[in-house]
């Protein structure tokens, strides 16, 4: 059941950060974020007419009726674009939604991010971290995202609050699919960081569970002998002792039959056995 869980986690984390990647790419790289219109009330029947209607993105202004119809403008950030438009209070909204535009451009490069390392962990499991370090980059992308919008949405209020009323003059305005989808990510970048995180601490759960305690390295120690854990320890043990070679006793056989050549008044001494060292291996009788 864990490893259903841990694999369903993976499973929708990934899809989530796909989902959410695809949908923040599409609504920065569109142009249908606010869509606007705005014309005449005809007093004699009670009709309108429009005498300008555009969509425009973070990025460029699409006319789609008036004296600029047909005509798309790139926003510019530095120098104002040569367009006509009706009043005055329309070109201050164009003008005040850029101040939201590098929110959504940092969302993306955090979700783009948050994405890879999500994959590079869920490709190397045993690197628990990355779900944690994925996590946190898709919910700073959301954050970022959701100030974005925030500050996109308040500069049309207070624009469209200033704007004087008129009762032959009208205006409507509503946003489009790419804030739509601008929207949406938002969402799915914060469920996948959310179950990025839980997957990191079920990992993290497992190592720590399937970990040997470190008391079941320690040697065994008892009562019964201040050394019974001594042999435990490869470092604690003594340097083992070298006996004599054969060449050494037969050199030291050699010096002493050369002292017993010399003239004697008496018989000659008997030679002394050469004395063999021998290594004794001491067996631990202990019974720990």
């Amino acid at each position: 059941m864990s490893s259903f869980s841990t694999r369903a986690l993976t499973l929708l984390s990934s899809v989530f950060g796909a989902c959410g990647l695809l949908l923040v790419g599409v609504a920065v790289s569109t142009d249908y974020w606010l869509l606007m219109e705005e014309g005449i009330v005809l007093q004699q029947n009670q009709t309108t007419e429009v005498k300008m209607a555009l969509h425009s993105g973070l990025w460029r202004v699409c006319f789609v009726a008036g004296p600029e119809k047909g005509r798309c403008v790139a926003s510019e950030y530095f120098t104002e674009p040569e367009i006509e438009i009706t009043t005055e209070n329309t070109a201050n909204i164009l003008k005040m939604v850029r101040t939201a535009t590098p929110f959504p451009m940092v969302s993306l490069l955090f979700v783009f991010t948050a994405f890879v390392i999500s994959n590079i962990g869920h490709i190397r499991p045993q690197r628990t971290i990355l779900a944690f370090v994925s996590g946190i980059f898709f919910i700073l992308s959301g954050l970022s995202l959701v100030v974005g919008l925030v500050l996109y949405i308040s500069s049309i209020n207070d624009e469209v609050m200033n704007r004087p009323r008129e009762p032959e003059q009208f205006f409507h305005y509503h946003y489009g699919w790419s804030f739509a989808f601008a929207a949406s990510s938002f969402l799915l970048k914060e469920g996948a960081g959310v179950m990025s995180v839980y997957l990191f601490m079920k990992r993290y759960a497992e190592e720590e569970l399937y970990r040997p305690h470190p008391t079941l390295y320690r040697p065994r120690m008892s009562d019964c002998s201040d050394y019974s854990g001594q042999f435990l320890h490869p470092d604690s043990w003594a340097p083992p002792q070298r006996g004599r070679s054969a060449s050494d006793v037969s050199s030291d056989i050699s010096i002493q039959l050369n002292q017993t050549s010399l003239p004697m008044a008496g018989p000659p001494a008997a030679v002394p056995p050469p004395r063999y060292h021998h290594t004794h291996m001491r067996m631990s009788a202990s019974p720990c």
